[in-house]
């Protein structure tokens, strides 16, 4: 289908505006920041709670919602995107309420260091650290440690696929699913929407190599699995997923290639293609009415798995 009116409105407002690929680290991180402007008022939750988990390079700041229950809540432990270089948990607050509140979860929204300054594999050894944080501490916030999805959408998305494979390689901890919201796989990755939407929808194909670029060490960082998910020796064992894409971005064959990889292997695997939208609309809340498809799917596959 074509572009959706409202989605179009978004790249009509950007037309002018610089490149992701042509900026400064601070200056992506204003524009990514940004992107709170594009969203609906926050939801009423009954609690959120800042606190902090112990990474590699030090405390890091985590953000938890709680919905209004006495009863004890299956977790979601969330990563945000930003192309590994920008994003925080202000940008992520108004999915993050409507999710636990909507799904009855409690949601862990952890942040982690950033590209250029810290490069692979920062990003992946805080959010598996994060993860662990919440397997061992979410007891006292009233979650059930026994259930716990993880997610995360564009950059986050690529840290919640490593960190689900990284959960089953070392033993835990137990996952029950994953969510991957238009996640990018693969730096090398020439499949066909990196050629048909390497321009004109917000992200392109220079801005992803520029992510890239900015993320890995080295080239050869390209080809581990904690950086490449899709290089992993095995994709067996994994935790049924959630992979959601847009029809009009740089990076959806790749995260549809690495969806059926997984279901190949005999991972439980669902892979919803939200027709007419474009890479970023979980964010855009307010500005594209149906971004909520994205929060939808996130909320069934919740249920689904939580009620098993």
């Amino acid at each position: 289908m074509s572009v959706d009116a409202a989605a179009q409105g978004v790249i009509d407002a950007l037309q002018g505006s610089p490149a992701f690929a042509s900026m400064t680290p601070e200056q992506v991180r204003g524009a990514v920041g940004s992107f709170v402007g594009l969203q609906k008022p926050h939801q009423d939750i009954a609690k959120v709670i800042d606190e902090a988990y112990e990474g590699p390079g030090g405390n890091q700041p985590l953000r938890i919602y709680i919905p209004r229950t006495d009863e004890v809540l299956p977790v979601v432990v969330y990563f945000h995107g930003g192309g590994f270089i920008g994003g925080d948990l202000a940008v992520a607050q108004e999915p993050m309420r409507a999710l636990a509140n909507d799904a009855g979860v409690i949601v862990v929204a952890a942040s982690y260091r950033l590209a250029p300054e810290h490069p692979f594999p920062a990003a992946t050894n805080d959010t598996y650290a994060a993860l662990h944080w919440a397997a061992d501490n979410i007891g006292q916030y009233g979650g059930d440690a026994s259930k716990i999805v993880v997610m995360g959408d564009s950059a986050g998305g690529n840290l919640a696929a490593v960190a689900a494979q990284r959960a089953k390689n070392d033993g835990g901890p137990h996952l029950s699913g994953q969510i991957l919201i238009y996640p990018i796989i693969d730096a090398n990755a020439r499949l066909g929407s990196r050629a048909e939407f390497g321009e004109g929808y917000i992200v392109t194909a220079a801005d992803l190599d520029s992510f890239w670029g900015s993320y890995l060490s080295t080239p050869q960082d390209a080809e581990n699995p904690l950086a490449t998910p899709s290089k992993a020796e095995s994709l067996a064992g994994l935790p049924p997923a959630l992979v959601v894409t847009t029809e009009y971005e740089v990076a959806r064959d790749e995260a549809e290639a690495y969806a059926a990889a997984m279901a190949e292997a005999g991972t439980e695997t669902e892979t919803r293609r939200i027709e007419g939208l474009i890479h970023g609309a979980y964010w855009m809340s307010g500005a594209v009415p149906r971004s909520s498809e994205i929060h939808d799917a996130a909320v069934a596959f919740l249920r689904r798995q939580f009620t098993r």
